[in-house]
């Protein structure tokens, strides 16, 4: 019986594999260069090499689990597909209107994204029903057939979104629409917005459906390319791909509702950070997630990630809530920085030294990569630092030419700016830790959480460079850089389960309406996702149901969102006050309560897969001090001869005072001056870093 499992991680400049071997409880790692033209490339050459290495074949492989950013970019760079959009007669505009809302009061040139469907491509339908889902107005078909047929023969749409006012109420006319066009034009890809997340408020819900359609095209065609490429070899197991809330959706409910995609890969580290905290006892932790394009993080309580159900995508200003399109789907609570091995250096108008955005990627990747890059990157200045290894990098696999990667610096930074090459890579490296440190700083703030109360989890391939130095400006004194770090997301798509979650708006007061109306609400919402995972084809047993409530005091604008473990309305009270006395500091005691969304998940089993210690467990016995290198002390601003270390070599108990570099394939941990690491009895380095 197959026994293998294979964890792909695609991120802008690599592309991160894990196998692991159930019966067993092994794993291998891998990592290469991402293929941005065809990221499936990539994906299937990377699952020949791993396991080639293992001496298996495809026909051994149980399950393929998938995290991608193909959504993400598609919607940053607008690379999706020419759509239309059905919308309720008079509200043809308000994609444009938009909430009306200033992200920054005294920008006189403030800027919003501009909508994925443009203003000739959006048809008014007659029809209207009301906020409880009574007919105002019926619905009709006319000049819907002749639009979208001129639609795709001069503007190659590809897909529609249909977006009618109050749908989530009453879902009928919205259902009509599809059918009608999916009886007329089989081929064109079809978003309603009351399946996509019907929820209230009509400006978030139709630019989530319009996203949908948007990249819905490009979704599907990359599936079918990748699904037949595996196949191809002798795949014969399940693919998966990973959603952005931290659960795994079966192709057809990907195909369906790509906007679920969004930081999926992200994701699948942040579900990873979580269990690291649970198995280390961190009440409170941060996950700390750098690549070679961008950093994240995202909180962690309890053992679990937070979650929201609002999103911004494609933001204007990078900090600044309010700038980008909104999306309402269940998400990780993540933030994302353009910070990442790739992020390029320049000087700025002011004749400063600034780091991205913008990334180098994989293709022509940093200078020091040897593929034509000419511009200095964060990598390209962690090399010079001597805090990478150019033989060594990515187990010997890749070689990196540090001159290349000083040349850049010195043409780029240095020269311009009168200093060494050294100065200018130590002032990329602080940059890039500062902006992430603010970023940081400002997410946890907002969520009310005090980062000085969280252990820090760091991981990608760029995370542990950084990790220490970032911990220190957050006051933060203990950073943990776990098994597997470089590739730590790949790992965390196996632990994933299938889930699906559906949610509704529907108004309702805590005690006046009765008992069974609350159940009944519950019960057909968990009816609906556990036929959306049927329909599927996933499997339905041993499933987890969680349901969670946005309450409210009658009057105010904003809900709280609770777990609703027993639907008695006594207990709901008494946990929402508590929550707002939380939140707030007080509560209107007596005040009426009422429910304004309704959420319920469905998930099956998470995998119970040990944490895969064997991966670096060298048993050979070998020295883990490996030699000394020159490199950049902060303290010292000059550089000094640091040891270097084998992490593979490092047994349980294993200490280290600061200044070090602990190496592994597939990145290096960074411990300065003054820093205490210990590998405790996981293999974790947990770092106590001087503050």
């Amino acid at each position: 019986m197959n026994s293998y499992r294979i964890g792909v991680d695609i991120g802008g400049t690599f592309t991160d594999f894990a196998l692991f071997d159930d019966e067993s409880q092994t794993a291998r790692s891998h990592k290469r260069l991402t293929t941005p033209a065809d990221p499936s490339e990539a994906v299937i050459e990377g699952c020949q090499h791993i396991l080639r290495d293992a001496g298996l074949a495809m026909s051994d492989v149980l399950l393929v689990s998938h995290g991608t950013t193909l959504v993400t970019n598609a919607i940053i760079e607008r690379k999706g597909a020419p759509i239309a959009m059905l919308v309720t007669r008079g509200f043809r505009d308000l994609l444009d209107m938009g909430q009306e809302r200033r992200y920054d009061l005294f920008d006189l040139r403030l800027r919003f994204p501009e909508p994925v469907v443009s203003r000739a491509l959006r048809f008014e339908i007659n029809e209207r029903i009301r906020h409880d889902g009574s007919e105002l107005a019926p619905l009709s078909f006319d000049g819907v057939e002749a639009f979208l047929a001129d639609a795709i023969a001069t503007r190659g749409v590809e897909a529609v979104a249909i977006c009618l006012l109050h749908s989530y109420a009453d879902t009928a006319n919205e259902n009509a629409l599809a059918a009608f066009i999916r009886d007329r034009f089989p081929d064109l890809k079809i978003s309603t917005s009351a399946s996509v997340f019907p929820f209230a408020r009509e400006y978030p819900r139709w630019t989530t459906a319009c996203l949908n359609a948007y990249v819905q095209p490009l979704v599907y065609r990359y599936l079918e390319t990748l699904d037949k490429s595996l196949r191809a070899l002798g795949f014969t197991g399940r693919l998966l791909i990973m959603g952005a809330s931290g659960g795994s959706l079966t192709p057809e409910l990907a195909r369906q509702f790509p906007i679920r995609l969004l930081e999926s890969g992200p994701a699948a580290g942040a579900l990873m950070s979580a269990r690291h905290a649970r198995i280390l006892g961190a009440d409170h932790a941060l996950s700390f997630d750098m690549g070679g394009t961008t950093a994240k993080g995202c909180l962690v309580r309890s053992g679990a990630p937070l979650k929201r159900y609002d999103f911004e995508v494609a933001r204007v200003h990078e900090f600044k809530l309010g700038s980008g399109l909104p999306v309402k789907i269940p998400v990780l609570d993540m933030i994302e920085i353009g910070a990442g091995g790739g992020s390029i250096a320049s000087i700025d108008a002011r004749g400063l030294i600034a780091v991205g955005p913008r990334s180098a990627g994989a293709d022509p990747g940093p200078a020091c990569y040897g593929r034509g890059g000419r511009r200095p990157t964060l990598t390209d200045a962690n090399l010079a630092l001597g805090y990478l290894d150019a033989a060594s990098f990515l187990g010997g696999e890749m070689q990196l030419e540090k001159s290349a990667a000083e040349t850049a610096l010195q043409e780029k930074i240095a020269g311009p700016l009168g200093i060494d090459i050294a100065r200018a890579a130590w002032g990329i490296h602080e940059i890039i830790s500062e902006d992430v440190a603010r970023a940081f700083r400002v997410h946890a703030s907002e969520r009310g959480v005090d980062c000085r109360r969280c252990a820090m989890i760091v991981f990608g391939g760029s995370g542990p460079l950084h990790g220490a130095r970032v911990a220190r400006k957050l006051h933060m004194s203990r950073v943990i850089c776990p098994v597997g770090s470089g590739i730590m997301s790949a790992f965390g798509l196996l632990s994933s389960p299938i889930a699906f979650e559906v949610a509704r708006s529907r108004r309702l007061q805590l005690e006046r309406d009765a008992q069974g109306e609350l159940e009944q609400i519950i019960s057909q919402l968990a009816a609906d996702a556990k036929r959306m995972l049927e329909d599927a084809g996933a499997s339905v047993d041993e499933t987890r149901i969680e349901t969670r409530l946005d309450l409210r005091y009658e009057g105010q604008g904003y809900e709280i969102e609770i777990a609703a473990d027993r639907l008695d309305a006594a207990k709901l009270r008494a946990v929402f006050e508590s929550e707002h006395r939380r939140v707030f500091g007080f509560d209107f005691a007596g005040r009426a309560i009422e429910i304004v969304n309704w959420k319920v998940e469905i998930s099956g089993p998470a995998s119970e897969a040990e944490i895969p210690h064997r991966l670096l467990i060298d048993r050979d016995a070998r020295e883990a001090l490996k030699g000394l290198r020159p490199a950049w002390s902060s303290d010292l601003q000059d550089f000094a001869p640091w040891p270097v270390y084998d992490r593979y070599a490092m047994p349980p108990g294993f200490t280290i005072e600061g200044p070090a570099l602990i190496e592994e394939r597939e990145s290096t941990c960074v411990i300065h001056a003054g820093d205490r690491l210990i590998v405790d009895a996981d293999l974790n380095l947990v770092i106590d870093v001087r503050l």
